[in-house]
């Protein structure tokens, strides 16, 4: 049986990785992947090497849940750090792997 998720998308500076999965983790997410990313946006390229890589959180939640990471990230990042989050709808099998006590 299939069940609509969110699936919840961070990019930040890699070191906020920590903090971050600190805070999924006071959401109960059931789990989380990360990845080390490139890229250009707003700001422009990382000024260098020293700043490293951007990390990329993925998760997949209720879409409560979902609404209320994005509203955690946005007060504790967005003004000092260089932060994105968004969601996109997912449709998951096996939603018990996913649901959250």
């Amino acid at each position: 049986m299939k069940v609509r998720f969110k699936k919840i998308t961070i990019v930040a500076e890699r070191v906020l990785q920590e903090q971050v999965v600190e805070l999924l983790k006071r959401h109960q997410v059931s789990g989380w992947t990360a990845q080390n990313v490139t890229g250009e946006g707003s700001r422009g390229l990382r000024a260098s090497e020293w700043e490293g890589s951007n990390v990329q959180i993925y998760t997949l939640v209720p879409e409560t849940v979902a609404d209320a990471i994005m509203e955690d990230i946005a007060r504790h990042y967005f003004e000092n750090w260089s932060v994105v989050v968004y969601s996109q709808d997912v449709e998951v099998l096996r939603p018990d792997k996913y649901q959250h006590p």
